[in-house]
């Protein structure tokens, strides 16, 4: 742990604060077991007022006796900074991953409920040598069925604003709807969680959330989770159908399903032990092999001048390793933006140009988001609005050619035109331009130096890398004809001047007579 406070079930649990951007979040760690279980939240929770129920201290309690269990709450809602306003599915996989390195774990089991569940896959997906398994409760790869038409999304989002007008209230349907069983056998817990609601997230809050759940689909990722799951699902759930965990269980390459009797939706109703039985099997199971070694996060490095590539730990990711295309330009877009924000809608725009139902966009974002990440081991920060390269976690070519001092570092750094192969595309004109006359600024300095030092052939090729760039460059053809001069080769000099003239032809432009340029 690092030296941060921890705690054993039986005590009282410390809150603690994970740095975020722009939050804190606020996490718990208890229980002791060679096995770490991560809980991914739900819509809304409080890790610190949850402990009040018998039923859900019971499952806690279980958690702690074989594992040590970490659990937290989303940003936004329970005890994280609620001033902000909760994030989207990307956003939350930045948010599991600060939690998870201020914990200091470096891999763990995943426990995902309910609306946590695409994100757990998402995240799964993304982070793969993070992740010793997943266990999926009461959810799906997405929050409805396939397929939903407008009308469908129209209805179910009206339904969403009137379950959040409800929320916290003595109207609530949340106790009855989720936890039949439990309300049925203690008629108190109705009005518990009703005050559990509204110390979970606020309606405005919590609409915002359901709104955000219509564009959870992570169901193009599911043959790329490559880590055991398991998933499991109460039979006659009234909230998520069991379609969804079948279909969900069907589609990962290592899943097997539980499918347990029962209508409670909430994990700690109805019956816990019988899950746990099957949960601390499939954890206990996989933490019995051999430890994996911590492995530190791998430099990364994006090549744009002259090829797009890029390396990590100096190796170069191959083409396969990307998953789509979409997500190679969707990283060549964030490269071009230097780290400031692009728009979701200019991405929607570049990677869905013939889309006529932006609203389904949404998803397929996160995917491709989720691929970029995988690649670059992290390194992309998102929000609801717009997306960019974290320039701290990821170096890139185009960068260090800004921030480079040096005339003789610029072009060393300048392999060639920016992402070549995007000539085309307007976004890429401005990154393309600016470090084009950053290294030619910088070669013909070098250049006019190296003349005078004597090095003509330094001159010489530094003049030809200009010429190549710019066939029109008329400082550059002075230097390399001086050059040639200087050092006596007249003949080479006289088709240097050929080529010279030649291009400013083109232009309706005379070049000077090689008569009239010294050597000297």
């Amino acid at each position: 742990m690092d030296g941060r406070p921890s705690a054993t079930v039986a005590g009282d649990v410390p809150i603690i604060f994970a740095p975020a951007r722009g939050a804190r979040l606020a996490y718990q760690v208890f229980g002791s077991g060679p096995a770490t279980v991560v809980a991914i939240p739900p819509t809304a929770q409080n890790i610190e007022i949850a402990w009040e129920r018998p039923e859900i201290r019971h499952m806690f309690e279980r958690f702690g006796s074989f594992c040590r269990y970490l659990h937290f709450d989303k940003r936004g809602t329970g005890c994280s900074d609620r001033r902000n306003r909760v994030g989207d599915i990307d956003e939350r996989v930045d948010d599991l991953r600060a939690v998870m390195d201020h914990a200091g774990i470096q891999r763990a089991h995943l426990f995902g409920l309910s609306e946590g569940g695409p994100m757990t896959l998402l995240f799964a997906a993304t982070y793969p040598d993070r992740v010793a398994g997943l266990i999926l409760f009461g959810t799906g790869a997405s929050m409805h069925p396939p397929g939903m038409t407008d009308a469908q999304i129209a209805d179910r989002r009206e339904r969403n604003r009137r379950y959040a007008a409800r929320w916290g209230t003595p109207d609530s349907p949340v106790a009855a709807g989720f936890a039949p069983s439990l309300v049925a056998r203690d008629p108190s817990f109705a009005d518990w969680h009703q005050r559990y609601e509204r110390l979970a997230a606020s309606s405005d809050s919590l609409e915002d959330l359901l709104e955000l759940g219509l564009a959870m689909d992570v169901r193009e990722l599911l043959p790329t989770v490559d880590v055991p799951a398991l998933v499991i699902h109460r039979t006659n759930d009234r909230v998520i159908p069991v379609a969804l965990g079948r279909e969900l269980a069907a589609a990962l390459p290592d899943a097997r399903l539980v499918e347990q009797p029962g209508e409670d939706h909430f994990a700690y109703a109805g019956d816990v032990d019988g899950w746990m039985d099957e949960l601390e099997r499939f954890v206990t199971g996989e933490v019995r092999s051999a430890p994996v070694a911590h492995r530190a996060r791998p430099s990364v490095r994006v090549r744009t001048l002259g090829r797009f590539a890029v390396d990590a730990n100096g190796e170069e990711v191959p083409v396969s390793s990307w998953g789509s295309r979409r997500s190679r330009q969707l990283l060549k877009r964030l490269v071009a933006g230097r780290g400031w924000p692009v728009t979701r809608d200019e991405l929607f725009d570049l990677l869905w140009p013939e889309e006529t139902q932006p609203h389904r966009l949404g998803p397929r974002l996160s995917v491709q988001l989720s691929l970029v990440r995988r690649v670059l081991h992290g390194g992309v920060i998102s929000d609801r609005e717009s997306v960019r390269l974290d320039l701290d976690e990821v170096a890139t070519d185009l960068e260090e050619l800004y921030q480079a001092a040096d005339d003789e570092r610029i072009v060393a750094l300048y392999g060639g035109e920016f992402l070549p192969d995007d000539r085309f595309e307007d976004w890429s004109d401005a990154p393309r331009t600016a470090a084009r006359n950053r290294f030619a600024s910088a070669a013909r300095r070098l250049g006019l130096r190296a003349l005078g030092a004597g090095d003509v052939e330094g001159a010489v090729d530094l003049a030809e890398r200009l010429i190549e760039l710019d066939r029109y460059d008329e400082d550059a053809h002075r230097l390399r004809v001086t050059a040639r001069l200087r050092s006596g080769a007249t003949a080479q000099a006289s088709a240097a001047h050929a080529e010279w003239a030649s291009a400013m032809a083109e232009l309706d432009l005379v070049a000077p007579p090689l008569s009239e340029l010294e050597p000297g």
